[in-house]
Parts: structure tokens; C-alpha cells; sequence
């Protein structure tokens, strides 16, 4: 999967909970949001209009949850979760779970994406 391709696959499902997100999905999609983010950093911090990094971030909240719960979906994890994010040690949790690989054929979640295509 490319980064547009994973773009254009999490923003057409941005408030899409179900089913399963590879590892390549949800990594080019926060290496994409990340390299716009910093952009937009920049932006602001230049002409001065604080309010676009929150406009940015608001915007990909619900895509960016989506994708995340998916994730989480594809290695056997309920997307709640993701609500370990709000603790300090759970942010991290969260993280080494995100790299890890796909749960191998068809979960309660729905079947592996990797097998699919």
C-alpha cells in the first residue's frame, strides 16, 4: 500500500470502526498527517493564524480514531483500547501494539487485509 493509497483508504472510511487497518495503512497515514501537521505548523507560526493547527487537528480526529481502533481490530484488540492513549504508560502500550503484525487469518474483527489483497 502507498501513501496515497493508504490516505485516500483512511479518509473514504474516516468514521469507519469496523474491520481491519495494516500496519502500512495506519504508518503512512501518520507519517502523512504528521508531514501536513508540520506544514501547518509552520504556516501558522509565520502569518501568524494559531487557530489552523486546531482546524487540522479536528479534522482528522474522527479518520485518525477510525484508523487507530482498525489497527487494533487487525492484531486481535477491541478499539476501546485506545483509551489507554489518555495515560502515559498506556500511550506507549498502544504503540508497540501498533507495530505489531497482523493477526494471521480471519479474526472477530473480519479477515486479515494482508491475505486479501
Amino acid at each position: 500500500m502507498t501513501m496515497k493509497e493508504a490516505v485516500t483508504s483512511v479518509l473514504s472510511k474516516y468514521v469507519d470502526f469496523s474491520g481491519r487497518a495494516r500496519r502500512s495503512e495506519y504508518w503512512y497515514f501518520t507519517l502523512a498527517y504528521s508531514i501536513v501537521a508540520i506544514i501547518v505548523g509552520i504556516i501558522a507560526s509565520v502569518t501568524g493564524i494559531k487557530i489552523l493547527s486546531s482546524i487540522l487537528s479536528l479534522a482528522v480526529l474522527l479518520p485518525s480514531l477510525a484508523v487507530g481502533a482498525r489497527r487494533l481490530h487487525d492484531i486481535g484488540k477491541s478499539g476501546w483500547w485506545l483509551l489507554l492513549c489518555c495515560t502515559g504508560i498506556g500511550a506507549i502500550i498502544v504503540l508497540i501494539w501498533s507495530i505489531k503484525d497482523s493477526q494471521p487469518g480471519e479474526n472477530q474483527y473480519g479477515p486479515n487485509p494482508k491475505e486479501i489483497a
